[in-house]
């Protein structure tokens, strides 16, 4: 109920900042889970192709990706493309940079709006409480003179809600930026590492 009264009392501005915060959990969620699911489908791919590659079973990994999805699927693909037609290792690395380049964008994509997002929530408070403390002290100026200390504590403590709601929205958001960004280098990481242990076994030279 405390919650309810403070979020009222704040104004318009409370609900832009909610509506912010709830656009930046769902961003979060979906990144989230995509990138978990990226995680276990780039390692499903090399624990099933890794054995032919070393077996230099070609024909049968490059089968067995055709029939697979996941970013590593794609970079590996672009690689044997090039394999097939005998070529030598500068070509089949510089296609699977190629492949990592195409799906580089599609793992970091969204990620970025969360610190957009926290920065436009912060903005959001404190222009919330300068509109309040206008109206505060446009209120108070027709006011009693007695009343006006007393009006004006009231006015500005309801202004200052929209500041630290826009604040526990922007912390949240922030940190989870943080989070996703380091979580989306390592599996950006992961792929390309893949991708040169995978050239390494196939390559020629």
């Amino acid at each position: 109920m405390e919650f309810i009264r403070f979020f009222q009392s704040g104004g318009p501005f409370m609900y832009a900042i909610l509506a912010i915060m709830a656009l930046g959990l769902a961003i979060t969620v979906d990144r989230f889970l995509y990138l978990n699911r990226t995680q276990k489908k780039a390692h499903r791919v090399w624990e099933k192709v890794s054995p032919m590659l070393r077996a230099e079973d070609y024909s049968r990994a490059a089968h067995a990706l055709t029939e697979m999805t996941g970013p590593l699927a794609k970079i590996l693909n672009y690689g044997f493309s090039r394999l097939q037609t005998n070529a030598r290792r500068e070509s089949i690395e510089s296609a699977m940079e190629e492949g990592v380049m195409e799906v580089v964008p599609e793992v970091e994509q969204r990620t970025h709006y969360l610190a957009t997002l926290a920065n436009v929530a912060t903005l959001l408070g404190l222009l919330g409480t300068i509109i309040g403390l206008i109206q505060a002290f446009t209120a108070v100026a027709a006011a009693d003179p007695s009343e006006k200390a007393e009006l004006l504590s009231a006015s500005i403590s309801v202004a200052m809600n929209t500041t630290a709601f826009g604040l526990c929205a922007a912390i949240p958001l922030l940190l989870l930026h943080s989070y996703l960004s380091a979580k989306t280098t390592k599996l950006v990481d992961s792929l390309e590492t893949a991708a040169i242990k995978c050239l390494n076994l196939m390559a020629r030279e």
